[in-house]
Formats: C-alpha cells, structure tokens, sequence
C-alpha cells in the first residue's frame, strides 16, 4: 500500500460520510466533503506520478472511488429532490452501461484497454460541477439562472460519452467476432 493508494482508500471511506450528510440534508458539510474528495483525487494522481507509484490496484481503485462519489451524491439528491431525477437516471445508467459493455467484451476474450475519452473527462467534470453547483446552491444564489443550462450540458455530455464508448464497444466486438471466425 502507497500513499496515492492510501489517499484513495479515505476517499472511498467519505463515501458513507457523504451520504450521511446527503440524507440530513446537511449540504454544507456534505460539499465539504465532496471538495475533500475531489481535492484529494487530484492529489493521489499527482502523487502517483510524482512519485512514479502507479499501481494496478490504484488504476481499479481511483474510478471505483470515483464513481462512488458520484454515484452515491446523483441517487441521494436525486430521492431528497435537489437533482432532477432524470438526470440522475441519465448518470447511472450511463456507468451501468459501460460497466456491462466491458464485461461483455471480456466474456469475448477482448484485448481492449478502456482509456477515458476527452469525452468523458468532460462528462466528468460536469457531473461534478453540477453536484456541486447543487450543494452549493445556497451560497450561490446569484447563479441560479444557470440551472437549465448545466443540466442541459450534463445530460448532454452524459449522452455522448455513453454513445461513444457504446461505438467503442461495438467496433471492440465486431472485431472480436470477426477474429474468431477466422480462427
């Protein structure tokens, strides 16, 4: 265990911390702890080049971490009512998707390594953007006229980061069906 995996580890311990917040409605203290997180996904990156400790363990770790965070604030402010719940169906069901679409290509022997997209980099960044823009709400106020515009923005990058990686896949296991029939 290194310290950008350790660093991981705590994040994907404020999870439940999070959640806590989320359900008493405690949003001050819940985006303190999603600006922990995000700060502290940066620093376990640049730790780990840094200090050249890229790990196997940290390359599963960090986007499990990742997608907890996520996934765990877009249910919960969903159910409470802060996020519009479809949205929040865009968002998982998008992960859902990749998730089994990568398992399908390694039930089929795939060669595939899955990079993250600029795509989805941007996909990301808006979904985080957004929780935050909802927990921080309160205290911005003055931005409310950009609610629609966000949530246009992140359904719309959510959609077209799942259908890249859905033609990504595709391509993947044509190439595969193709391969074992020559075989």
């Amino acid at each position: 265990m290194n310290i950008p995996n350790l660093i991981t580890v705590i994040r994907i311990l404020l999870v439940p911390v999070l959640a806590i917040f989320l359900l008493e409605e405690q949003y001050g203290y819940a985006l303190l702890i999603f600006i922990i997180a995000g700060v502290s996904d940066g620093l376990d990156g640049f730790l780990a080049r840094l200090l050249k400790q890229k790990t196997r363990l940290g390359a599963i770790l960090d986007p499990l971490a990742d997608k907890a965070l996520l996934i765990t604030s877009y249910i919960i402010l969903a159910v409470v009512g802060v996020i519009p719940q479809w949205l929040t169906v865009l968002v998982v069901s998008r992960d859902l998707i990749i998730l089994a679409g990568f398992g399908i290509l390694m039930l089929n022997n795939s060669k595939l390594q899955i990079e993250p997209t600029y795509t989805s980099k941007l996909t990301t960044v808006f979904q985080l953007i957004t929780v935050v823009y909802f927990l921080g709400l309160e205290y911005l106020l003055s931005l409310l006229f950009l609610r629609d515009y966000l949530l246009i923005a992140t359904a719309s990058l959510t959609l077209l980061s799942c259908g890249q990686y859905l033609i990504i896949g595709f391509r993947e296991f044509g190439k595969n069906q193709q391969n074992s029939q020559i075989s």
